[in-house]
């Protein structure tokens, strides 16, 4: 196999690893009846006017199975992360005693369940376009070796039906992620 096409199928596999990590840390925020911390690590805060991801200001733990506990390493952040957590879209109410924000995580609702896994199949959906969109790529170097003489028509034909085997593949994947959150997520 030629060099050329042989870094761009390995280049193309890659990056259509990091849309599937991606979409692991996607599935990670979402909640099911496990608490988990991922849950607001990532929320920005106003932190002396810069966003800061909370994980970056304070400490959060899970205490017991239905509680998060969030405790700022400077006094002046715990205002910011409670209000970032009231505004983010999780529909959590923090509990703020001035040193310690408690986060009471209730059972959810079916509605609530069904409300996640849409939100579940919408991160699955962009997942399946930016592997698409890295086939794309992918096919789009193929095609200018072939253009500029580097690899002939046949090398392009079978780099081509390569690429697209590693798409089926990562969708594959993405689907079989997405069943699996889907299930987690009903399960009561």
């Amino acid at each position: 196999m030629d060099i050329d096409i042989e870094s761009t199928l390995l280049n193309a596999g890659e990056r259509m690893e990091k849309a599937m990590a991606s979409l692991t840390r996607d599935f990670s925020k979402l909640r099911t009846d496990r608490v988990s911390t991922a849950l607001v690590e990532d929320i920005k805060a106003d932190y002396y006017g810069t966003p800061t991801p909370i994980a970056q200001m304070a400490s959060v733990a899970v205490p017991d199975s239905r509680t998060l506990t969030i405790k700022s390493w400077d006094k002046g952040g715990l205002a910011a992360v409670e209000k970032a957590l009231l505004k983010s879209d999780l529909n959590l109410t923090p509990v703020n005693d001035g040193k310690i924000i408690r986060i009471v995580i209730p059972p959810l609702t079916e509605d609530r369940r069904k409300d996640l896994v849409k939100v579940a199949r919408k991160y699955s959906e962009e997942a399946r376009v930016a592997v698409r969109n890295l086939r794309r790529d992918a096919n789009d170097s193929l095609r200018k070796l072939e253009k500029d003489k580097r690899i002939t028509e046949d090398e392009l034909k079978k780099a081509t039906e390569d690429v697209q085997k590693l798409t089926d593949k990562f969708v594959s994947d993405v689907d079989k992620k997405c069943a699996a959150k889907e299930k987690e997520i009903m399960d009561i």
